[in-house]
């Protein structure tokens, strides 16, 4: 008995702080489609600087600063600094000693 009183109880809340937050949604949404009723709860709206809810939802987005790196770039060494002058060689195709004919359809069939 005890165990479903808790489980309706914290059934009661969660339903509670659910249909809660949709009404803050669902407020925040009329306030954004109506701008005379927005300036009743803010009167600084027309203000660059005003940013709430409703005006986040009147949006579609957020500004937001960048997170910082969770890991910094080393530094180049100094010995990898100077790349050493290449001296080109050549070297011999492995192609050119295989008989690449040896299996040719034959000529006159």
């Amino acid at each position: 008995m005890r165990g479903e009183t808790i489980l309706k109880r914290s059934q009661l809340c969660r339903s509670t702080v659910a249909c809660g937050l949709l009404g803050a949604f669902l407020f925040a949404m009329a306030l954004s489609a109506s701008p005379r009723l927005h300036e009743r709860f803010h009167p600084d709206v027309k203000r660059s600087q005003h940013e709430c809810a409703v005006t986040l939802v009147a949006a579609g987005n957020y500004h937001h600063a960048p997170p910082a790196p969770l890991v910094a770039s080393p530094a180049a060494a100094a010995q990898f600094s100077k790349i050493p002058a290449l001296d080109p060689q050549w070297v011999q195709s492995p192609f050119l000693g295989a008989s690449i004919f040896e299996h040719a359809p034959p000529a006159h069939s």
